[in-house]
């Protein structure tokens, strides 16, 4: 399989040798599972001849010009983290060429990856328009900002839409990696993954932090606070809206677009925040947890705790 990695300015080191390292890796491996021979020829490929990485390190790059063809591209992120710096590297004349050579290998069918700020990449070149796809979970109010036309998910850690395929935040390179092998050979990917001791990582819901996100925005960041005061009692949108001095619609979309979850979905992240806190550091039982934070009883507290963690559940003894 052919990768061209393509590496802007400023590329986040951290993502770029977890792209190669993984591919590396996998080739190293693939004899183990009875694939004998490198499977992944990987290619770094420049819109400049000389790329410098987030920390000041030199990358070797072919000019896009001289790139040989491809099974997929991949888009490591940038290293700008926050919504400033970001949106001035999404100015920057090399960027605005990358989505220019982005848009050509998109039309000629070539499979597109992104992780984490490089999803903001692809879809500044147009190419996530109408398609499902995922970011890094802090980033969200700015992307959908951006990109209203990107039906964006970031609870997900991997979406794969299309020809296009999107990582979450930071250390979501190894998980797009691995899917990619994945596509190839599950059993090499698997291998991997035992290697570099890397667990399946299906949601950035359990790392995103509510509280961040909601600050971005006035509204949404009262109502949240609202919510954290009264989280023992029954949730009723309409009091919500009254306290707050506006109307059920405005609310529910103010919330949608900042956090893209519902009203009530974020009442119910706020509970399992505090359950969890007090389950780990507290030895109240379960069912009295369950009345703090607004549940009848403990049933229903272990299901969500459950289905909203998952594996990560194994970190709490007592549910």
């Amino acid at each position: 399989m052919k990768l061209i990695v393509l590496v802007l300015d400023g590329v986040f080191d951290t993502g770029l040798a977890t792209v190669l390292d993984a591919l590396t890796t996998a080739n190293e491996l693939a004899d183990l599972v009875g694939s004998p021979g490198p499977r992944f020829h990987v290619s770094l490929v420049g819109v400049r001849s000389e790329v410098r990485s987030a920390q000041g390190l030199s990358v070797p790059v072919t000019a896009v010009a001289h790139c040989p063809t491809a099974d997929c591209v991949i888009v490591p992120a940038i290293g700008c983290k926050m919504p400033g710096p970001l949106q001035q590297a999404l100015a920057r004349d090399d960027v605005t060429d990358a989505a220019s050579v982005l848009r050509d290998w998109a039309a000629a069918g070539t499979r597109i990856a992104a992780a984490c700020v490089g999803t903001f990449v692809l879809a500044q070149a147009g190419l996530l328009d109408q398609h499902e796809a995922t970011t890094s979970w802090w980033l969200t109010p700015l992307f959908r900002e951006r990109y209203p036309a990107v039906r964006l998910d970031s609870r997900r850690m991997i979406v794969s839409s299309g020809q296009f395929v999107t990582a979450g935040a930071a250390l979501g390179h190894i998980d797009m990696t691995l899917w990619l092998i994945r596509q190839t050979n599950p059993e090499l990917a698997g291998l991997v993954a035992s290697y570099l001791i890397v667990d399946s990582r299906p949601s950035q819901s359990a790392y995103a932090i509510s509280d961040h996100l909601a600050h971005s925005d006035a509204l949404v960041e009262r109502f949240d606070r609202w919510a954290r005061e009264r989280i023992g009692t029954a949730f009723k949108l309409d009091e919500a809206a009254r306290d707050l001095a506006t109307s059920k619609r405005t609310l529910a979309r103010r919330i949608r677009d900042v956090l893209g979850k519902t009203p009530i979905s974020h009442v119910q992240d706020i509970r399992i925040e505090r359950a969890v806190h007090l389950l780990k550091t507290s030895d109240t039982s379960v069912d009295s947890i369950a009345h703090t934070v607004g549940y009848a009883d403990g049933v229903t507290l272990r299901t969500l705790l459950r289905r909203r963690l998952g594996k990560g559940i194994r970190e709490i003894k007592r549910v």
